[in-house]
């Protein structure tokens, strides 16, 4: 092991090197800091973040683990984004959390980084800041929680919420047995148990090589995560002492893993932001392109909710991540490193399915092409995303007339009124939900359908947003339109009563007008009015720099690294 990085604090004897020691004592022994790794654990855990609130736990075992190995565990807090309770929306904050986590790792005596996260965005921002500091750094999921059930029937959470819900409106479930169900769907520790964000993260994280292969998955009760917590308390010093950082194994081949895997899981469409931003932040060029090129024929292989039936305490039984990679190991680039200095493929040799109804062979997928679509056409000239695994098949195929709603309010004001001219055929258009316009970009893609078209039977339409949707929603939903209504988008210039035209086939979501007659049209007041105008704080410098949905909706000063180095004593 060559000279540390923590050296630069504590080695020597002048008056700085004292400070430093000095008020890391408190009981530590003086070899704690000749020599010795110090290993920050990056933990998210919070309990307004309730998902990741048993990260305390975790952290517990990768100490013992860094000990173990002869290293100095150091706790360190990172910003937590609960997904389901801060508002506007947690993906205002991605980019804020990332930084922070950049800045304290850059900023501190540390020379190796474990990171804990769960919740939807955490796993994603600790991973955009361990990439622009680029010290060795590995990540423990915190894992999905339990089955929940609900009358006898799995009940997946989220994906539940918004079934559960539209039921309630539609009149096939009452009030009361919808609040019952509550307790039955949240029942342990852990982020949501659906093939929601939280869940894609965390496999994707694995195969993208910065988890432990076989870790992700593991349900966060099972003690198995905190002896994997513990195993990779010891890894992190190894990390230090051979220098294994993202870039040493974080390449294109890396993203070309993790986006199979994001295919044969039937995983979030989120996913894409999010590994577009990580790329960013390695210097690594990763586009829209790369996500249909490489994953759009990738077979779903696994049978989970939103778009299966099982939840991922039975894909974690079936054999999890790495029996699926088995199954499509040749469409893997071989050469993809891991934090533990080996192949990815390596890890597949003994790796079978022991449920073949929640995990597929590739002979039998649940869906043949199923991995997320990238649409383009003159209501997305950058792009937009649509997952076919989630939509109904009937629908990739449409043309219908746009009801449009300028924003979320007046989505919510007007789309029960008994007068709204809709019908099943109708195309909801909803603007003003992207990254500068909301402002962050929220979940409301999946926007509910009418409620007299849900009591006459109907249970999907196609919806087109600049937002995002849950991982744990369905439905036929265009999403992360790019640009979007707020950046000049063509979405702003949509009216009710135009048609739109959706062929997910040929990759294509238009609006039937004559070049000519969109290029006449301006947004109306409605519309702009809607955009978010903040007068200061985040939210101004968050508008004023984030970049569109295609790229990763990073800030634009944010992209790329800074590296370690810290040139200037505090004293």
């Amino acid at each position: 092991m060559g000279t540390l990085r923590s050296a630069q604090w504590y080695a020597g004897q002048d008056r700085n090197a004292y400070l430093h020691r000095a008020w890391m004592r408190r009981g530590v022994p003086s070899d704690a800091f000749t020599g010795r790794p110090q290993i920050a654990i990056a933990n998210t855990a919070s309990d307004l973040t309730p998902c990741n609130a048993h990260l305390d736990e975790v952290a517990a075992s990768v100490r013992n683990g860094v000990y173990e190995a002869g290293g100095i565990p150091l706790e360190l807090p990172a910003v937590s984004l609960g997904e389901t309770n801060v508002r506007p929306t947690a993906m205002l904050w991605r980019n804020m959390a990332a930084m922070a986590t950049e800045e304290m790792l850059r900023a501190n005596p540390i020379d190796g980084v474990v990171l804990l996260g769960g919740c939807d965005k955490t796993i994603p921002s600790l991973l955009m800041a361990a990439a622009s500091v680029d010290l060795p750094a590995v990540v423990v999921p915190g894992g999905p929680m339990l089955n929940g059930t609900f009358r006898g029937s799995l009940l997946g959470c989220g994906t539940g919420v918004w079934r559960l819900s539209e039921e309630v409106r539609a009149g096939t479930l009452s009030q009361e047995q919808f609040v019952r169900s509550e307790s039955s769907m949240i029942r342990s520790r852990g982020h949501c148990n659906t093939m929601g964000t939280a869940s894609t993260m965390a496999l994707v994280a694995e195969a993208l090589g910065t988890v432990v292969p076989g870790v992700a998955g593991t349900p966060a009760p099972d003690s198995r995560l905190l002896e994997a917590a513990h195993h990779t308390g010891r890894l992190a010093v190894d990390m230090v002492g051979a220098d294994r950082r993202p870039a040493t194994f974080l390449t294109k081949a890396s993203f070309h893993n993790a986006i199979v895997a994001l295919a044969a899981i039937g995983g979030s469409t989120n996913a894409v932001v999010h590994l577009l931003a990580i790329a960013g932040r390695l210097g690594i060029e990763l586009t829209l392109d790369d996500f249909d090129r490489v994953g759009s024929r990738v077979p779903v292989l696994v049978d989970l909710q939103p778009a299966g039936r099982f939840l991922m305490e039975d894909f974690h039984r079936a054999g999890g991540l790495l029996a699926v990679l088995r199954e499509l190991r040749d469409l893997l680039d071989p050469e993809a490193l891991t934090v533990t200095g080996e192949p990815l493929i390596s890890y597949l040799d003994d790796a079978p399915i022991w449920d073949g109804e929640v995990i597929r062979t590739r002979a039998e997928p649940l869906v043949a092409e199923g991995g997320i679509a990238v649409l383009r056409g003159n209501l997305a000239p950058d792009g937009a995303l649509i997952k076919p695994a989630a939509a109904s098949p009937h629908l990739l195929r449409h043309r219908g007339r746009a009801v449009v709603f300028d924003s979320i309010e007046d989505f919510h004001a007007r789309i029960d009124d008994p007068d709204l001219d809709v019908d099943a055929d109708s195309v909801l258009v909803l603007r003003g939900c992207g990254p500068k316009g909301y402002p962050g970009m929220p979940e409301v893609s999946n926007m509910p359908l009418p409620e007299k078209l849900l009591k006459q039977g109907v249970r999907d339409m196609v919806r087109v947003c600049d937002g995002r949707m849950s991982g744990t929603a369905y439905g036929t939903v265009v999403l992360h339109v790019a640009p979007e209504a707020a950046a000049g988008g063509p979405l702003g210039l949509v009216r009710t009563g135009d048609f739109v035209t959706l062929d997910v086939e040929a990759r294509r979501i238009d609006l039937d007008l004559p070049a000519d007659e969109l290029a006449r049209r301006t947004p109306n007041q409605a519309t702009t009015t809607g955009f978010a105008n903040p007068a200061r704080g985040w939210e101004r410098l968050y508008v004023d720099h984030v970049l569109q949905a295609d790229t990763g909706a990073d800030l634009d000063f944010l992209v790329g690294s800074s590296g370690s180095d810290v040139g200037r004593e505090s004293h």
